[in-house]
């Protein structure tokens, strides 16, 4: 799994006006290419009398699954300015649908990239960009004696709580970046006299928006 890496906080939607044309784009989280597709086809659908639906979607912790469609666009001057732009800004997991209505003037190949990409920029900007990191979910086992001094110290450190538990003992859940799992165990020995029982629940990402 990544340690870190950023996408779309979820659904985004943008119109642009250029040159009397309208520009919609529609932002996406797509975590599989049948997100993607399913996406794509929804948006289609939304807009059956559009000149033009052009598309792109980035798939994969490491890529793999790149695609982009003109539509019915000059070749290269929509699908591929449109992942470019996903590329450029480090985007993974990612659909992109731009719907075009033609308003009478031709903007000519340059201006078809300049149109699409602003356009995809713009949706991306209202779909929110997240950075999801890596965290451990540590469980954190201690007497009810600790749990003042514990508790004081992790609201007052950057490692998230999550929630205590009372049960005999008390479980405190913290969530710790992945690289930072051994400082986490060694500060919770120190800080109890070696008391605590540190223990690794699972894995998650949290998103941070950027």
């Amino acid at each position: 799994m990544l340690k870190n890496y950023k996408t779309v906080k979820g659904f985004g939607e943008q119109e642009i006006i250029i040159s009397k044309s309208r520009f919609i784009a529609y932002v996406n989280r797509a975590e599989t290419e049948e997100d993607a597709l399913s996406f794509i086809d929804k948006i289609k659908k939304m807009h059956p009398t559009a000149t033009h639906n052009c598309s792109c979607y980035m798939v994969g912790e490491h890529d793999q699954i790149q695609k982009a469609n003109d539509d019915g666009e000059p070749s290269g001057t929509a699908g591929v300015p449109m992942l470019e732009v996903l590329k450029k800004q480090g985007l993974k997991d990612t659909v992109v649908v731009v719907t075009r209505y033609f308003g009478g003037i031709k903007l000519g190949g340059g201006g078809l990239i300049r149109a699409y990409g602003k356009a995809t920029t713009e949706g991306i900007t209202a779909a929110q960009v997240v950075e999801r990191k890596l965290h451990h979910f540590m469980k954190i086992s201690i007497d009810y004696t600790w749990l003042g001094k514990v508790e004081n110290e992790i609201r007052s450190s950057h490692y998230k709580l999550d929630n205590i538990q009372y049960t005999d003992l008390v479980d405190i859940y913290v969530y710790v970046l992945c690289d930072e799992e051994d400082a986490f165990i060694n500060w919770m020995t120190e800080l109890t006299n070696g008391q605590a029982i540190v223990t690794l629940e699972n894995s998650a990402y949290l998103e941070f928006i950027l």
